[in-house]
C-alpha cells in the first residue's frame, strides 16, 4: 500500500459516478482539456519540446492543473497531462513531435524479421523505472490539486500503440497496420499481448503514484472491421480490465474505475459492456439514448460523447448538443459522465468550452426540475449540499 498522504476529495461526483451511484448532477470533464488551446499551455512550455514537458514532473503538473484552475468548480477532474506513446519509447523505440505533424517514429518497425522487432520483443522492460517521470507528475498534481478533483491516469491501448509503431506517425491508410495484422498476425498479437502487460503494470505504478481513476485510450480503433476488433483490439482491452485490479491486489492498492474508450468502434460497444471496465467511453458516432440503452443493460457508466467540431459551431450549436447528450443520457443523475466525443481540438476559444461546461450544469437541472416538477430543484439542492460536505475515500 502506498504511503503517501493527500488530502481527502472536496467533490468525489466523478469517482461516485464510476461507480455507477445516483448523484445530483452528470459530472463533466474533457480529453485533451489540458492543452495547446489554452494560452497558458503555450506560456508554459516555452521553448522546450512536448516530450520534455511531459518528463518534466513541474512543468507536466502545471500543465494539468491549468484547465482545473481556469474552470474551477465547472470540471469534476483532472488527466495527467502525459503522451499515449511513452510505453513505445519505455520499449526503445524513439518518437519525436513534429510540430504540425504530430508524433513521428524515426524507425518504425517494418516486418518480423527486422533487428528491432526481435529486440524489442527480448528486452525486458521496466516501466517503474523508465517512466518515474510520469509517476512523479502524478504525485506532484495529486497534492497540488489538494482534493479538488479526482486526478486521471491513463495509457495508449495495445492496438493503437502498435498503429503507430508500423506506420511511423499518424496514417491516412493504415497500410503498414493492415499488412501486420493480416500478414503478421501471429507476431502482431505477440507484441500485442507484450504491450498489454506492459500497460497493466503501467496504470498500476500511476494508481501507486496517486492516480484515482484510469483510461485506456484506443484512437485507432474504428480502422477495424468489426471482425478484425474482435480478433487483434478487444483481447488485448480485455487483458488489461482482467488484470488491473489483481496487479493493484499484488501490490496492497485499492482498485480503482477503469474506462476504455474505443474511438470509431461503434459496434462493440455490446462487448466492451460485458467486460470489467466500468465506464465506456463513447464517441460522437453513438445516438446518445440508444448507447445508454445498452450500458444500462450490462450495469455499466457512458462517458461522452459531443461532436469536438461543435466547438466551432456557436453556442447555439454547444447548446443543441448538450440538450441531445442530457435528454439522451437520462438526465446524467446515474451512468453519465459528460464529455466531448474525443478530445478538445485546435482553434477551440476556451470561453466556448466554458459555456459548454456550463450548459451542461445548466441543461441537466432543468432536465430534474422537469422530470420531477417542483420539488426536483430542491433534492437536486440537498444531494449538492451532502456532496459538499462528504469527505471520500478514493474507491
Amino acid at each position: 500500500m502506498s504511503d503517501l498522504y493527500f488530502k481527502p476529495l472536496q467533490n468525489d461526483l466523478l469517482l461516485r459516478t464510476a461507480r455507477g451511484e445516483k448523484v445530483s448532477r452528470p459530472p463533466c470533464w474533457v480529453m485533451r482539456q489540458a492543452g495547446r488551446y489554452l494560452p497558458e499551455y503555450h506560456k508554459a512550455k516555452g521553448n522546450r519540446d512536448f516530450f520534455e514537458c511531459c518528463r518534466d514532473p513541474e512543468v507536466a503538473s502545471e500543465i494539468t492543473l491549468q484547465p482545473i484552475d481556469r474552470y474551477e468548480g465547472l470540471i469534476d477532474a483532472a488527466i495527467i497531462f502525459s503522451d499515449i506513446l511513452v510505453i513505445p519509447q519505455a520499449m526503445g523505440m524513439e518518437v519525436i513531435m513534429v510540430d504540425g505533424k504530430g508524433p513521428v517514429f524515426p524507425e518504425p518497425l517494418h516486418t518480423p524479421e527486422d533487428t528491432q522487432y526481435v529486440e524489442i520483443m527480448e528486452r525486458q522492460v521496466d516501466v517503474k523505472e523508465t517512466l518515474g517521470y510520469v509517476y512523479a507528475a502524478i504525485t506532484l498534481t495529486r497534492k497540488k490539486l489538494n482534493g479538488r478533483v479526482p486526478l486521471f491516469g491513463f495509457c495508449g491501448a495495445p492496438f493503437t500503440l502498435l498503429c503507430y509503431m508500423v506506420e511511423g506517425g499518424g496514417s491516412r491508410t493504415f497500410q503498414q497496420t493492415k499488412t501486420w495484422i493480416y500478414k503478421y498476425n501471429a507476431e502482431s498479437k505477440k507484441m500485442l499481448q507484450k504491450i498489454a502487460e506492459l500497460c497493466v503494470e503501467y496504470l498500476a505504478q500511476q494508481v501507486i503514484a496517486g492516480a484515482q481513476i484510469v483510461q485506456v485510450f484506443d484512437s485507432w480503433a474504428g480502422e477495424l472491421s468489426p471482425a478484425s476488433f474482435k480478433d487483434v483490439a478487444f483481447p488485448h482491452l480485455k487483458y488489461i480490465c482482467d488484470h488491473l485490479p489483481k496487479r493493484l491486489e499484488e501490490l496492497g492498492e485499492e482498485k480503482v474505475p477503469m474506462v476504455v474508450f474505443a474511438k470509431g468502434a461503434w459496434y462493440a460497444l455490446e462487448d466492451l459492456c460485458q467486460t470489467k471496465y466500468d465506464v465506456i467511453g463513447l464517441d460522437w458516432l453513438h445516438d446518445p439514448l440508444s448507447a445508454y440503452k445498452v450500458a444500462q443493460k450490462y450495469g455499466k457508466v457512458v462517458q461522452g460523447n459531443a461532436d469536438p467540431g461543435v466547438m466551432y459551431g456557436g453556442h447555439e450549436a454547444i447548446t443543441a448538443s448538450v440538450k441531445g447528450m442530457v435528454d439522451g443520457f437520462g438526465g446524467g443523475k446515474q451512468g453519465w459522465i459528460a464529455n466531448l466525443g474525443h478530445g478538445v481540438t485546435p482553434g477551440v476559444k476556451p470561453d466556448d468550452l466554458r459555456f459548454f461546461f456550463q450548459e451542461i450544469h445548466r441543461l441537466s437541472d432543468e432536465y430534474q426540475e422537469r422530470a420531477v416538477p417542483n420539488v426536483g430543484h430542491i433534492v437536486a439542492a440537498e444531494q449538492r449540499i451532502h456532496e459538499r460536505n462528504i469527505m471520500s475515500s478514493d474507491w
